[in-house]
């Protein structure tokens, strides 16, 4: 059984949901996401106590594919309600003498070390805020918001040595001893 796929998710009254035979749509006061529903799982709206619901299920003689996306629809589900309420934000930080990002709208412009300004095409809805080196990406869509931070990152990655380049703010990175003169 599910731990994760068992769990109702609770839609918020400034929300609504609306499932079709292949897809899920759910609008909130931050934006409208549209997520295509896994087959062999049942996805269903229902209204308990006043609180609308959205729970998902599968058959009990199911086998371990069905059951693990059982748990991945849940989980879909639930970031694209807590997306278009609060949406979602990554933080990544900027290392480096001389390194640089400045924000403009649909773009970032980054100085890392390049003999050139790296120009990074935001995807739509998804914004950029820079305050002095930290980076700040924030959507509704919990995946397009990793995989910009994700690529943006791999722009410049943190080196081991110094630590110069682009990090996520709550990344630890292993540093190595560099070279030690011989005496002698």
């Amino acid at each position: 059984m599910s731990r994760i796929g068992k769990l109702p998710v609770v839609i918020p009254a400034n929300v609504d949901a609306k499932i079709s035979d292949l897809s899920i749509e759910i609008s909130g006061p931050k934006g409208k996401l549209e997520e295509l529903l896994v087959p062999n799982v049942k996805t269903e709206i229902k209204e308990e106590g006043g609180v609308k619901q959205i729970i998902v299920s599968i058959d009990d003689d199911c086998d371990g594919e069905k059951r693990a996306r059982w748990g991945l629809q849940r989980s879909l589900i639930a970031n694209m309600v807590t997306g278009v309420v609060s949406g979602f934000e990554k933080k990544l930080e900027i290392n480096g003498v001389g390194f640089k990002a400045e924000a403009k709208p649909g773009e970032l412009l980054l100085n890392v070390g390049f003999s050139h300004q790296v120009h990074y095409k935001l995807p739509e809805r998804i914004s950029a805020i820079v305050e002095k080196n930290v980076i700040t990406i924030s959507g509704i869509c919990k995946q397009i918001v990793g995989q910009t931070a994700a690529e943006i990152r791999a722009i410049k990655k943190p080196e081991p040595y110094k630590g110069k380049g682009i990090k996520y703010q709550d990344e630890k990175i292993r540093r190595k001893v560099g070279k030690v003169a011989k005496s002698g």
